[in-house]
């Protein structure tokens, strides 16, 4: 990858679809993540294409950097959590901020740095709360920046790699916050030592960050002043030159329509004429999988052990290939809507108000939405938006009830719930074997599935014991290994 090709498996989507297509939809989840403004990726995609072509990019090296730039944010929310907890605060929104200001003086007494902290922290706090957590964060041991960058550039990199992304892709998104100047990070490397293709997708990042918050002159000359600091000064001409032809912010302006970017974005993507194999497809779910995984400690690994789940029960019922394959890409996505919701909800040890409900509660919905836009996950995307409905219609988000719920929609439910059960939570522990069984026979009564719950209970010992690489497969040859990310196969250090 993956280079897309043509072979079949044993289920197949409804629809064709490129790995263009479904890139670009699922960036939407990654912005949502960073707190950026809804396009943000397909536009830093359009324009880093834009400026790879007038460096004379060769075509093998525009392909990787096409990648690059629609996955730059995929290690994103690995830092998340670590966000939220420094700064008390709606991790997406720090986010937002983080990007705007010059990293380079944060840690250092000035007053860019102190009006960042003090407006970002602990916001819903009193002053002395406010004080208080400012302090706790300067005093801590590290370098919060080093920390929250190196996560979400490694994390990236490792999913790159775990998707079969050439090399370059990966040290492209690694390399994201480098500076030329040798004073970015993780590596501080400097100058040449920065992989092309990361010194264009950084560009390209902020151009449409300043140009979306302050206009598009504002964004070339913020490029300009940090020629020779923060970015390549070739890339900076190549920016300048694509302006004075008017050939710069194509589909990238504020107010621009983000169908329109999209389309002209697929269509730039080198593998547009041939579809992906639905081997292709599956890996791409167990990426954003982990994405989805990494943005709370409590989540880390739910959506692989929900798919275990899954795909165990979904055996124990005989169900046909093509509803196995299905229900299993639902699991591996199903709480891709979670990527919207805050991590001082997530990590809440604390009971959470009905405001706060009411933000969980969307998060099926955000899901559909994001899914929606790809043909091949219509199915997949119904079945998302029903995991916590019920049959007695207690449910969420549209409270439907008995028959309105195909099996696949009631399997999944039963393997989130199973999952759940098995997993620690802010507000509680892991529960043991007995107890998970007492609990799902309570849900059996109205809420659940007694058929599905019995098919669960069936593969409870061996799902206890199953380790949370080895996820079954309808087929050796259909679906990929789900491995564990492992750190990336190279670590870029200066000469």
């Amino acid at each position: 990858m993956p280079q897309p090709h043509a072979s079949s498996a044993p289920y197949t989507a409804r629809e064709p679809v490129t790995l263009g297509e479904i890139l670009s939809a699922l960036s939407v989840a990654l912005d949502i993540t960073e707190g950026a403004r809804p396009g943000h990726a397909i536009r830093t995609c359009m324009l880093g294409m834009q400026l790879g072509g007038e460096l004379g990019l060769s075509a093998p090296a525009m392909a990787d950097l096409y990648y690059a730039l629609l996955l730059k944010d995929i290690g994103c929310s690995a830092n998340a959590s670590r966000m939220a907890e420094a700064f008390d605060a709606d991790d997406q929104t720090v986010k937002q901020q983080f990007k705007l200001m010059d990293r380079e003086k944060l840690g250092k007494p000035n007053r860019e740095a102190l009006t960042f902290v003090w407006e970002n922290v602990a916001p819903e706090a009193d002053v002395w709360s406010r004080v208080r957590q400012v302090y706790r964060m300067v005093s801590s041991r590290g370098d919060l920046t080093a920390e929250v960058i190196g996560a979400r550039c490694e994390r990236g990199a490792a999913i790159l790699h775990k998707l079969g992304m050439p090399i370059d892709t990966c040290a492209a998104v690694y390399t994201l916050d480098e500076h030329w100047n040798g004073h970015g990070l993780p590596d501080r490397l400097a100058g040449d030592q920065i992989p092309l293709a990361g010194r264009i997708c950084s560009a390209a990042q902020y151009l449409d960050l300043f140009c979306q918050e302050y206009g598009p002159a504002r964004a070339l000359d913020t490029l300009r002043e940090r020629a020779n600091a923060w970015y390549d000064p070739e890339v900076v001409r190549a920016a300048e030159s694509l302006q004075q032809r008017g050939a710069l912010w194509t589909h990238c302006l504020p107010g621009d329509d983000q169908n329109e970017v999209r389309s002209a974005v697929v269509a730039l993507d080198p593998g547009s004429s041939l579809a992906l194999a639905e081997r292709d497809i599956d890996l791409i779910c167990s990426g954003f999988a982990d994405v989805v995984d990494a943005k709370s400690p409590f989540t880390f690994r739910h959506s692989v052990a929900t798919t275990e789940a899954a795909t165990l029960i979904s055996r124990a019922m005989d169900l046909p290939l093509e509803s196995t394959g299905m229900v299993r890409r639902a699991a591996l996505l199903h709480d891709i809507g979670m990527l919207s919701v805050p991590n001082t909800l997530l990590d809440k040890p604390e009971p959470l108000s009905s405001e706060e409900w009411a933000t969980v509660h969307r998060h099926p919905l955000v899901g559909k939405q994001l899914l929606s836009s790809v043909g091949a996950f219509r199915d997949v995307a119904t079945l998302v938006s029903q995991h916590h409905e019920r049959l007695d219609g207690s449910g969420y988000p549209h409270r439907l009830k008995g028959s309105e719920l195909a099996i696949e929609a009631r399997i999944l439910a039963v393997a989130d719930v199973l999952s759940a059960m098995m997993a620690s939570r802010p507000y509680r522990e892991d529960l043991h074997p007995g107890e998970v069984q007492r609990q799902l026979a309570q849900e059996t009564a109205a809420r659940l599935d007694p058929a599905v719950v019995d098919a669960a209970l069936s593969v409870l010992d061996e799902l206890a014991v199953l380790p949370l690489e080895d996820i079954p497969a309808i087929d050796l040859s259909a679906v990929p290994d789900l491995l564990l990310v492992e750190p990336p196969p190279f670590r870029l250090t200066p000469a």
